[in-house]
């Protein structure tokens, strides 16, 4: 009894003082409150368990209750509780060499809380540097229609998801939106990677537009995560690169989701052979979620341009809690998990062996397209396959609910295009078993082949 007063007592509270992030107020309905998780599942209040089948908010990349990743916390805060990056500390010193080396490449790091941050950081990196660099005119931002790249207002106008900014706007000037390599609903015509390809081109003409002297940088996920789940062809990212380094744009790349394994590769640019990007921007699955830290790693030839002498050349940035001593030596611990369990070779493997299977829903009617890189898979639902028209709300959240009652959450790209919020996403745990994605796939083609 005792039990059922506390649980009843906890939601009220929550009702009454605890603000959730992307809902809708219901009176009537209840919040699922988590008390304990263990791998890839976590149970809640009510003693229901269920599996993670988004890792949290993409980032609970190795699963719960890994000890070793809390020892690391802990032992650092007992041993430095906290320390500013204005000066430095062992941990950060050691995440930003590592960082470096994973990206093949020479990088410094500027460290923050989170991906939105990462994002906003870089905007203010570029802009800073074409000035320093003779070209202060450079200071518009190209990024894509259905891209999310964060909610503080930066980063929210780079984020060119209608739903996300009703009632924002007006938006930071000098930020432009151009299609998407979306084949699947490209106007561009051709198979998929030609539709790709007039898509990237379509950045230079825009880049022409509007000048290059004014264009600072293009910001981009390798795959458009939220938006939809939108995999482009592997020639689209490398002809980006060319772009802009044609242009004298900074290519940033945003791999807060795609980052640290998740799309079968260490980051998601290293799908596409030879390319290099300029500022990488990192976060969740730095820290598999289990402590904040948002990563802006710039390439050197950049950073050259921070070392001038003058009043103001230095980056005038700061975050009190980026770079915190103790989420550095989680992220590393993070790491060196990701690196002995061969983690990212095997989300390539299972991702294709297992998650794969999910490509066999294209059979049904309501399945218009089925996306996937890794552990990261989004099934685009449609009312008839000959209109593509977008499955209803109701469809789409009858859908969600009953693998809710079979005990696994997964996710759709909610509050993103008006009328187009019809992509379920489907990104676990890296760490999961091949027994949860067994569960995942199971469940996920009984519910669908149930109400079809």
């Amino acid at each position: 009894m005792k039990a059922e007063v506390k649980t009843k007592s906890l939601i009220e509270q929550d009702k009454e003082h605890l603000w959730h992030a992307m809902s809708r107020y219901n009176e009537k309905a209840n919040p699922m409150i988590g008390t304990k998780g263990e791998g890839a599942w976590f149970t809640d209040i009510n003693g229901d368990k269920y599996m993670d089948g988004v890792s949290g908010l993409w980032c609970l990349n190795l699963g719960h209750g890994r000890k070793e990743i809390a020892d690391a916390a802990y032992e650092q805060m007992m041993n430095l509780s906290y320390f500013p990056l204005t000066l430095s500390h062992i941990p950060a010193i050691e995440l930003s060499a590592k960082i470096s080396e994973l990206l093949q490449g020479s990088y410094t790091t500027f460290f923050s809380n989170s991906g939105s941050e990462a994002n906003e950081t870089a905007f203010k990196i570029a802009r800073q540097y074409h000035t320093q660099n003779g070209n202060q005119g450079k200071y518009k931002f190209i990024s894509r229609y259905r891209a999310y790249h964060g909610s503080t207002l930066g980063a929210l106008s780079a984020t060119a998801q209608a739903n996300r900014r009703v009632k924002y706007d007006p938006a930071v000037p000098g930020f432009l939106h151009v299609p998407p390599p979306y084949s699947y609903r490209s106007l561009f015509g051709g198979d998929a990677q030609e539709s790709d390809l007039l898509a990237a081109d379509y950045i230079e003409q825009v880049i022409n537009w509007e000048g290059a002297d004014t264009v600072a940088g293009v910001i981009l996920e390798p795959f458009i995560s939220g938006g939809g789940v939108i995999i482009p062809s592997k020639e689209y990212l490398k002809r980006v690169a060319e772009i802009c380094k044609k242009n004298d744009v900074l290519l940033i790349v945003d791999e807060v989701v795609s980052g640290f394994g998740r799309t079968g590769k260490m980051f998601g640019f290293m799908h596409s052979e030879g390319v290099q990007p300029d500022i990488i921007t990192m976060a969740k699955g730095l820290t598999s979620g289990y402590l904040p830290l948002g990563a802006t790693a710039v390439n050197s030839k950049i950073y050259e341009k921070f070392k001038e002498n003058g009043v103001d050349n230095h980056l005038r940035h700061i975050s009190t809690y980026g770079g915190h001593p103790a989420s550095c030596a989680v992220a590393l611990k993070n790491i060196e998990i990701i690196e002995n369990e061969g983690i990212v070779e095997r989300v390539s493997q299972l991702g294709q062996s297992i998650l794969g299977e999910l490509r066999d829903l294209i059979e049904l009617d309501k399945v218009g397209e089925v996306r996937g890189a890794g552990f990261l898979y989004g099934i685009e639902l449609v009312e008839d396959k000959a209109t593509k028209t977008p499955a209803s709300e109701g469809a789409m959240g009858a859908i969600i609910a009953a693998c809710k009652n079979k005990g696994l959450i997964i996710g759709r790209n909610g509050d993103t295009v008006p009328g187009y919020n019809n992509v379920l996403i489907i990104a676990p745990p890296l760490s999961s078993t091949e027994e949860d994605l067994r569960f995942v796939i199971d469940t996920i083609k009984s519910v669908l082949y149930e109400q079809s």
